[in-house]
């Protein structure tokens, strides 16, 4: 038998597109799934989930967020929080129905047809590769803080940072998962000293700024809400992208032994570090500086610590970013490798893109991705002011295609299981289907938010119908493939029925 998908599957109306349709009997199976190590451990996976709901969007985006929205920038975050939270629950109720590293797109085989597995993979490698150019760009402008680095020019920085993480990527999986646990640590220490010292601050009324920390802060300068509800609910659009990663569980589970001990702990694990972190740090910004001091473009903790006088606040704080950069490029092209993959076997990415290498690592998908990267250092040296407000909004468009593909697949799947034809783990989704509805309409809205920005948001949406031609037309070019791929898993599907 070849690299395929091996699962149950039966002619859909329309032609083309197949859609698996798993018995009571078993599940279906994914062979983009088979090669791989088993070397990510419990604290891989945990520290992974974490590093993925902390980034530069906390420690650098928070401070322009802040200035537009106020205090009420930390009831945005635990909204948004919410329904990353959602998400990353439902995912982690298909993990424990079949553990793949091909995750949501496996499951939108499954549940959705290969249509909708080729339109799942495609949106998340367009998120994934216009992120990593996004952070091959900010990790060169970090490094350009340091005089050292000033007479380099970005683009040099850019290709540098990303040979070195492919180089990281192309070992084994068990350096990528030692990376980011390191990665994941740096940022969750350094957010744990900030948050010691602001506590510090407010209970020893020591002066920020010459003034007193405190409620004052939130109540003196326009309250909660000083600009109004509606900046609150501009600004969604942003915080919603600082939680993207957070599915990067899901992938990771088809690399650990244990998938469905480790999951369980570190999806509902993310909840309380939500809170904690993002909407802890945010009440804590607010109340050790009045709202209007912090300013975009500048880390909110360097902003509190430089008004403390703390010699090398903004070198500690730019090193913490310059990873938490490093990190998200890291997990992109980890990700990405295993979704192509996935993809290749069912005949719906390039079949170079299958194959590993004896680390037993998906390197075909890693380096594609890392191409449309060097097209990035491109863009870095062509126009390097406008690099990353460019590919990060069209990221955007990814990772909400994707968090809405997640509740798709889930919700079929709770039909099925209705149906008696799977079933549900004890570890699920609340309120189902209710959830997935009320989710998927949330991050529709974040979209139709984006048209309120006429300079880059509107743009973006507009890309829309460029996409949707793109996706069509790439379809057309591979669905001979991806259908001589399914008439392959049915033959053997039979032949494995006929077996038993």
């Amino acid at each position: 038998m070849s690299n395929d998908v091996v699962q149950d599957a039966t002619p859909q109306p329309g032609g083309g597109d197949r859609v698996a349709a798993p018995s009571p009997h078993g599940t279906a199976k994914d062979a983009g799934d088979t090669g791989y190590s088993k070397d990510l451990k419990a604290r891989h996976i945990n520290m992974i989930a974490i590093g993925g709901a902390i980034g530069t969007g906390l420690f650098l985006g928070a401070g322009g967020r802040l200035a537009s929205a106020g205090p009420a920038l930390a009831l945005a975050y635990a909204v948004c929080g919410l329904f990353a939270f959602f998400v990353v629950k439902a995912l982690g109720e298909l993990v424990l129905h079949r553990p793949s590293s091909g995750s949501f797109v496996s499951y939108s085989r499954e549940f959705l047809g290969e249509k909708g597995a080729y339109v799942a993979g495609w949106m998340y490698f367009l998120n994934w590769s216009t992120t990593g150019i996004a952070d091959i760009t900010a990790i060169a402008l970090y490094t350009h803080y340091w005089s050292f680095f000033t007479d380099i020019p970005q683009w040099v920085l850019a290709l540098i940072a990303l040979a070195v993480v492919l180089a990281i990527n192309m070992i084994s999986v068990k350096i990528f998962g030692e990376l980011e646990f390191w990665f994941a640590v740096i940022k969750v220490a350094a957010l744990v000293v900030f948050m010691i010292i602001g506590i510090v601050l407010l209970a020893t009324q020591h002066p920020v700024d010459g003034a007193a920390p405190g409620l004052a802060n939130l109540t003196d300068h326009g309250g909660i809400f000083p600009e109004g509800l509606m900046p609150v609910v501009i600004v969604m659009q942003g915080v919603v992208f600082a939680y993207s990663c957070v599915e990067l569980v899901g992938v990771t589970a088809g690399e650990t032994a244990e998938p469905h001990k480790v999951v369980p702990k570190a999806v509902n694990a993310i909840m309380w570090r939500v809170g904690f972190f993002y909407v802890g740090s945010v009440v804590l910004l607010a109340l050790l500086l009045p709202w209007n001091q912090y300013k975009d473009g500048q880390s909110p903790f360097v902003t509190v610590l430089s008004k403390l006088g703390v010699d090398g606040a903004g070198d500690i704080m730019n090193l913490v970013v310059l990873t938490a950069a490093m990190s998200s490029l890291n997990s992109g092209l980890y990700s990405t490798g295993r979704i192509l993959r996935s993809m290749a076997v069912a005949g719906s990415a390039p079949k170079f893109t299958a194959r590993m290498n004896s680390s037993q690592v998906p390197y075909g998908g890693i380096l594609l991705t890392s191409a449309v990267c060097v097209v990035g250092v491109g863009l870095n040296y062509v126009v390097p002011g406008k690099a990353f407000e460019i590919v990060l909004n069209i990221a955007a468009l990814g990772i909400i295609s994707t968090w809405c593909t997640i509740m798709l697949c889930h919700w079929v799947f709770v039909r099925r299981a209705k149906a008696g034809l799977v079933e549900r783990p004890a570890f699920r989704l609340p309120f189902s289907p209710v959830t997935e509805w009320v989710t998927i309409a949330f991050l529709l809205g974040v979209v139709a938010l984006m048209w309120n920005d006429p300079e880059v948001g509107r743009r973006t949406v507009m890309l829309i119908p460029l996409i949707a031609v793109a996706l069509v037309a790439g379809w057309f070019g591979v669905r001979g493939r991806v259908n001589a791929a399914a008439a392959e898993r049915e033959a053997a599907a039979a032949g494995e029925t006929a077996r038993e």
